[in-house]
């Protein structure tokens, strides 16, 4: 089957007659100026070397030239071949919290906005590595498989919302499982498991899943979000109360996050209004062991290398060839 790739290239396409109609046209205004110094018999004794059809030749061939260059441009494919690439990179499984007290905000927007936009600029500078999504809060759900699609990833983050989970609470232990459970079986890459929370678990097996998946070579990187001095948690009802009517303020559990990511063999971050997160976490993954993975499929084969070979061999002779007749050759013709 023979295809283009890119064919909306082929309407520059277009501009060929055009100029063939250009230069068609100067040479007929050329042909009239010279009638008016010299009849049509006289010029040719007047100016024995001069050729049209050399010229008209000469821009034949240059725009043949330039149509193969275009034809070149729109990439033409012709059959299917295999293809292969190898990559090189990390697997990470990220987990958000989206308990509600994670629409606290003190840290801006909220702590959950500020999670997100962490998140997206850390898939953006993903290249060769995978990335998986999950959230949690009383329980972990995945919401992206593990993958290099990052389009799908930065998509399912943008709707992440504060309750997205039914069942309230914070249980770390259950979204680091889950993270755990999503792995491929590639024992030579390194594996992260990113959890960003406001530490409020409210479970006890937190440490112990930390320290599981680090036995299985999962490094854990916690991210706490907000501050020691916590903030209200806002709902659509105002700030959110407990029991006896009293506003809720959640703090972050600094000592928390510290312990479960000492357990899981990584390292604790604090999210603030900085850049400082980001830059630490991205400097955690470089350390991390990449391993180089080759994938094979099919394409179409490309064929613009004839057509540029082509475009070069008639370029080269339009290059060589004079617009005038050349007076040795002539010589040759007379005798």
């Amino acid at each position: 089957m023979f295809r283009f790739e890119n064919p909306t290239y082929l309407y520059a396409l277009t501009v060929v007659p055009l100029l063939l109609l250009l230069f068609v046209f100067s040479m007929l205004r050329a042909r009239r100026r010279l009638r008016r110094f010299a009849d049509a018999d006289m010029l040719p004794s007047l100016a024995p070397l001069r050729s049209e059809k050399r010229l008209f030749a000469k821009w034949i061939i240059s725009l043949l030239a330039l149509s193969l260059l275009i034809v070149m441009w729109a990439r033409p494919q012709f059959g299917l071949g295999e293809q292969s690439k190898t990559t090189t990179g990390i697997e990470a499984v990220i987990c958000m919290d989206v308990s509600n007290s994670m629409a606290a905000t003190d840290v801006q927007p909220s702590r959950l906005e500020r999670a997100k936009l962490l998140v997206s600029s850390l898939i953006d500078r993903m290249q060769n590595d995978k990335v998986a999504l999950n959230i949690f809060a009383g329980e972990a759900y995945p919401q992206v498989p593990i993958t290099s699609d990052f389009a799908s990833a930065k998509m399912w983050l943008n709707v992440l919302e504060p309750g997205s989970v039914t069942l309230q609470g914070t249980n770390i232990g259950a979204a680091i499982d889950l993270a755990q459970s999503q792995f491929s079986d590639n024992k030579k890459v390194g594996k992260a498991i990113i959890v960003i929370t406001d530490g409020e678990d409210h479970e006890e097996n937190a440490v112990d899943a930390a320290a599981k998946a680090a036995k299985n070579g999962h490094k854990i990187y916690i991210l706490g979000v907000g501050t020691a001095q916590g903030s209200l948690i806002p709902t659509s009802n105002g700030p959110l109360t407990d029991e006896s009517g009293q506003p809720v303020i959640s703090k972050l559990n600094e000592e928390m996050c510290r312990n479960i990511a000492k357990a899981g063999n990584g390292d604790y971050i604090h999210v603030d209004n900085t850049n400082n997160a980001w830059e630490q976490l991205q400097s955690k993954l470089e350390t991390l062991q990449k391993s180089s993975s080759t994938t094979t499929y099919t394409a179409y084969d490309e064929q613009f290398q004839a057509f540029g070979l082509l475009a070069i061999i008639l370029l080269g002779i339009g290059i060589f060839m004079f617009d005038a007749k050349n007076p040795f050759f002539k010589r040759f013709k007379k005798q």
